[in-house]
């Protein structure tokens, strides 16, 4: 069994070890320009961009030919034989509706302004990515961390098994917590094995959340930084400020009252002109129609449809209004919370850096020279060092709880 954990070791450092080191940042930055979904947002910000070019077109002339008020009948068409004139015209005609100009204006900008909730919504999804590479990253570090732990505890479990064994058969030592240590060793090396699987699990979800090769092998820094967010203002101004979310809802406000400002505009007059062109046939002479034309959409029995889609549209505002002050309630209800429990872990974890564990390595120490000078037993040595490998796992599980509330801290204030 040693032997394979061995090989398997020994298989994955050779694999790991001309590894590329890749930073948070570098992570970062490759997520925004290979992300599918980023791109997506991207072509339908241009998409939107594109059709608001044409929204102060015109509506296309109509144009058309014919016969007019011609009888059915051939022999009236022809002239008489007195040489009356005949019936029936030939007609060429066009018309152009002259669209309203405050309706073209509002069209324009209401469709100029439908990418900019698109784009706040790509930063959304950027957030949420960014928020879920830095979990990954500190979780494998963390990882890393635990491992190197392990495998310093490891060989001081080895070395107090060899002593015993060296004392049994001097008749010196007792077997009793022996086989306790030997088991222990047995699970150190099963973590191991549960570690480097973890290791590559990370990895892959890293090169998922990056677009690439989920078997691109690499490797991360294992240096991190706390930050201090005790002076970080959590009022509903600067989470309305700092959240693309919000700032969406805020784009959505502001189309709900440009897509108001197109529905009052289609209760303004329309203007056109028509033209129709006759050409008599049989000694008819040429003649001609000019026409104006205007619609009239402020009727009594039209006007109830734009004045419908006003009113749903100021209803949906305040409705966006309530959804965002709910969204800010509970984001800043989140972050005072968190930025509570951030303080109080950074404490415990000065609590076990500065007390704790220098005090249990201070006492594996102690237990050790006792037990190489034969005033302490196997077993106390043994606890001593099984106190200290918990206490140093536990503190590398609170610096990893410190860091993913650090992460969620993050994105509750979009701090990429």
């Amino acid at each position: 069994m040693n032997l394979k954990i061995f090989i398997i070791n020994l298989l994955f450092i050779a694999g790991t070890a001309n590894a590329q080191v890749v930073s948070l940042e570098n992570i970062k930055e490759t997520i925004l320009s290979n992300h599918p979904t980023l791109k997506m947002y991207d072509a339908d910000v241009r998409s939107m961009d594109e059709a608001a070019k044409g929204a102060k077109s015109w509506m296309p002339p109509e144009v058309g030919a014919g016969f007019f008020m011609t009888p059915y009948n051939p022999k009236y068409i022809k002239r008489g034989e007195m040489g009356e004139m005949g019936m029936g015209q030939f007609m060429i005609a066009a018309q152009q509706m002259l669209p309203n100009k405050s309706k073209l204006e509002a069209e324009f900008q209401y469709m100029k302004s439908m990418s900019s909730v698109e784009k706040e919504k790509k930063n959304v999804v950027l957030n949420d990515l960014i928020t879920e590479a830095k979990k990954n990253y500190y979780e494998w570090m963390i990882i890393k961390k635990k491992s190197k732990v392990l495998s310093q505890n490891e060989k001081l479990l080895a070395f107090m098994i060899q002593n015993a064994e060296l004392l049994y058969k001097n008749n010196m030592g007792k077997l009793s917590a022996y086989y306790k240590a030997k088991a222990a060793l047995g699970n150190l090396q099963s973590m191991q094995l549960m570690l480097d699987n973890d290791i590559q699990q990370k990895r892959i979800s890293l090169n998922t959340v990056m677009n690439r090769d989920k078997n691109t092998v690499f490797d991360i820094d294992t240096t991190y930084f706390i930050k201090d967010f005790a002076n970080f203002q959590l009022d509903s101004t600067e989470i309305g400020n700092v959240r693309s979310d919000i700032k969406a809802i805020d784009r959505e406000i502001n189309l709900t009252e440009l897509k108001q400002n197109v529905e009052q505009s289609k209760l303004k007059p329309e203007y056109g002109v028509r033209f129709e062109n006759m050409i008599g046939l049989a000694g008819q002479p040429l003649q001609f129609t000019a026409m104006a034309m205007v619609k009239i959409p402020f009727a009594r029995w039209s006007a109830p449809m734009y004045k419908a889609n006003i009113e749903s549209l100021r209803w949906k505002k305040e409705a966006l209004g309530f959804q965002k002050q709910m969204v800010i309630n509970e984001l800043t209800g989140m972050a005072a919370a968190m930025r509570t429990e951030f303080e109080v872990k950074k404490r415990q974890i000065k609590l076990l850096e500065d007390n704790i564990i220098p005090a249990l390595t201070n006492n594996y120490k102690t237990m050790q020279l006792g037990y190489q000078q034969n005033t302490e037993e196997l077993f106390m040595l043994f606890d001593a060092w099984e106190t200290l490998n918990m206490t140093q796992i536990e503190y590398l599980n609170q610096v990893q709880q410190l860091l993913l509330i650090q992460v969620a801290f993050e994105r509750i204030l979009e701090i990429k």
